[in-house]
């Protein structure tokens, strides 16, 4: 189905496509091998931690962020109404931390495979870091398709009573 260029829908955003996070991480993994194969004698730093120890935590972050807005949103006991710029926000930075977890991921791939090739002592050395960037990105993709999953409003049970015009209420607005 082709869309006319005057069609609303044509700008709408969709959920996260496994698809292109999958082409993101491969992409970055072929850069990644290339470049550490090509470099990693010249230029031979230990891996760092602080990047690994920042996907983890924006991984809990936004796991927390999903649970707690999943509650909200459901209008469960004790928990306030969500303002829906900020379900919004969320959005956003689910759709984004996604993608950079992709190529994160694919990066840290990429990297780990070519040291579990490589028997040097810095490249062994190197190799904890490299699956816990692997692990961590991975945890990061995971959270945020979570909490974009959790910023959808759920489906109305009785939809056959409801007539074409009528408006629901959200959360959040009353």
């Amino acid at each position: 189905m082709t869309q006319s260029p005057r069609d609303p829908d044509r700008f709408r955003m969709g959920p996260t496509r496994i698809s292109t996070l999958l082409v993101a991480g491969l992409a970055a993994a072929a850069v990644a091998w290339l470049l550490i194969s090509s470099f990693y004698y010249e230029v031979a730093p230990s891996l760092p931690w602080l990047p690994v120890v920042t996907l983890a935590a924006l991984a809990v972050l936004e796991g927390y962020a999903a649970v707690n807005t999943r509650a909200k949103i459901e209008g469960r006991p004790g928990r306030e109404p969500l303002n829906p710029l900020l379900v919004a926000r969320f959005v956003v930075l689910a759709k984004a931390s996604a993608l950079a977890g992709a190529i994160f991921a694919g990066f840290y791939a990429g990297l780990t495979g070519w040291l579990f090739i490589e028997h040097t002592n810095a490249a062994v050395g190197d190799r904890p870091a490299g699956v816990a960037g692997v692990v961590a990105a991975l945890a990061l993709v995971a959270a945020a398709l979570w909490l974009e999953r959790a910023c959808r409003v759920p489906e109305q049970k009785d939809d056959e009573d409801r007539q074409p015009g009528d408006r629901e209420s959200r959360p959040g607005q009353r």
